[in-house]
Parts: structure tokens; sequence; C-alpha cells
């Protein structure tokens, strides 16, 4: 049913891309993905594509303009290789988080990250859990934006007693996140960590919206970056009187001190997906626990290939 079908992984997330292809039950396709010595990325794809469905798994994590500049060149090789349609699967689709103008003479480097992945021959992107769902509208090719949250949502089910539990988004922003998790949950309560940021990866918490009284509270965001949102958060809510805090994630970004400060935190633990590999020191930590989302994708690839919806992965 796939025999037309083809998926190459870069550099960025090999491990998740040899998943998918045993989810799917196809190889991984060859393609050599090098660097020059003066670090200039070289690709060459080592298969016949001609005519083919192209699938290029490949999230834009650190080194993100390594990454970045390795999906952009493998999609012009297989778009000079003539396939027949390029799909550039991106896990974690970094600079999401630049999605608008919040000062004066800024980029919007998400549309210019999209600009540049659709002029390399992409003709579909697939992600997950956008920081911005808007990004979606910021090219004319089709986009799926897949959800960790069913993922999410079964090891929740599984390792914690629906009573007494509590969610908590970590700014207002992602509040609609939350609700959606707890509609899932029985309808579960929730709480808004309201918060100020001064200065870029400096959250400041300053209040604590809704009861958390005596509850065990699970944390709910897309990405944790440095982790100052979710460690102070843990730290409010259980000033606030929470019993404990978890937390779950999409993205483990995890840059600068954030193993450091998840490990000193309140947390209990953090259980993230592997959208992004983790670094040899996250993957020391005993609180940081990973689930899979290959099968997720690996649906998204055959439904995009089959032609069928991918609505009901989002149930």
């Amino acid at each position: 049913m796939l025999s037309n079908m083809i998926i190459f992984s870069g550099n960025a997330n090999e491990s998740l891309a040899k998943e998918i292809c045993q989810h799917l039950n196809i190889k991984l396709g060859g393609a050599l993905v090098e660097t020059f010595s003066d670090r200039e990325t070289k690709v060459k794809i080592l298969e016949n594509i001609r005519r083919k469905e192209v699938y290029i798994i490949q999230p834009t994590c650190r080194p993100v303009d390594h990454h970045f500049m390795e999906l952009c060149i493998m999609i012009d090789a297989c778009r000079r290789a003539s396939a027949k349609e390029i799909t550039a699967v991106v896990p974690y689709f970094g600079y999401a988080r630049g999605d608008k103008k919040t000062e004066p003479r800024v980029p919007i480097t998400a549309k210019l990250a999209m600009d540049l992945i659709v002029a390399s021959g992409a003709d579909r992107i697939i992600t997950m859990d956008l920081h911005a769902v808007q990004i979606q509208g910021f090219t004319n090719k089709p986009v799926d934006n897949l959800f960790a949250e069913p993922v999410l949502i079964r090891y929740i089910k599984d390792n914690f007693p629906l009573e007494n539990l509590g969610l908590a988004s970590t700014d207002v922003g992602g509040a609609s996140r939350t609700r959606s998790y707890a509609k899932r949950l029985n309808n579960i309560g929730i709480a808004i960590i309201d918060k100020r940021r001064p200065e870029d990866n400096k959250p400041e918490v300053m209040n604590v919206i809704g009861d958390v009284k005596g509850k065990t509270i699970i944390e709910v965001d897309d990405i944790i970056d440095t982790g100052g949102s979710l460690v102070n958060g843990a730290q409010a809510l259980m000033e606030v009187g929470a019993k404990e805090v978890h937390a779950v994630c999409t993205h483990p970004v995890l840059s600068g001190p954030a193993i450091e400060m998840i490990n000193k935190s309140v947390l209990q633990s953090l259980i993230v997906t592997n959208t992004i590999p983790l670094s040899a020191e996250a993957k020391a930590c005993s609180k940081i626990k990973v689930v899979s989302v290959s099968s997720l994708i690996g649906e998204a690839i055959k439904c995009c290939y089959t032609g069928e919806s991918v609505t009901s992965l989002f149930d």
C-alpha cells in the first residue's frame, strides 16, 4: 500500500524517524547527510526517488540553524531528483515563538522559516503542537498541525488517579490547551498561573488563579526551554497548597540551566515527548519521562499518502 512512499531523515532525530518507519513497516531511505570541514552541509540521496512521494523527518532543534539548513538542503536535493511530492515532517518547528512583531524593527521569524521551507521545494508540512497555530496560515501550502495531547492524556490516565487531580496552565495564553486536556479527563478542574515576563526566558510568577489546595496538579505546556515557567509555576502552586506538582510538555528544548533547575525544583516528574531527542544530561535526569509520538506521526503520514483525513488522529 505504501510502495510509492519513501522516508528520509536528517541528523536531528534519526531515532524518531526509525520508529516511524517501524510503525509503517517500511525501511528508512538512504541519504548521506554530512558536513564539510568548514561545517557546510553535504547531502546526497542514495536511492532513486523519481516520481516517489517523499517524507523528510527533521525537527529544527538544537543546533537550530544547522538542522534547519539540513532540512532545506534535503528538500532541494529531493526536488532536483524528480520526487513527485515532498512533505517536510517537522515534529518541532523552531522559530515558532517569532510569530508576530512585538516591538518595532523586529522580524516575524516563523514566517521567514516557513517561506524558506516552501521555497526549498516542500509541497506540504506536517508538524506538531505549533507554539502559535496561526503559523499554519503563513503559507499557501497544506500544513497539518498534529497534537501530542492524545498520547500525553493516555499517559496521565495510566499513571495518575483522576480523583483529586487538577491541571494548571503555565500562563493565560495556554489556558485553552489546558481546558482541552481537562475535558478529556472528565472535566477536572484547572488553574491558571498569571505571570509577568520582564525579560526573555525570565518569567516572574505573580498569582495562581483557581483552587489547587490539597490536589495533585499537572502543569500543561507545549515547550519547555530554560524551564523557568514550569519550575516557578510549580513553586507557586505548592505555596498555595497543592499536594504535589508534575508537568507534561510536548517539546523538551531544555536549554541553558533547565536540567539543573528541574532537578532542584519541587516538580515530582516531567513527562515529555520525543519530538526532540534528549541530551545526555536530560536522559540522566530521573524526573524526566519520555513518551513516543512515532505512531501518531506515522499515522498522519499514512493518511496524507492515502488521501484519508487526519482529523481522527486528534481524538
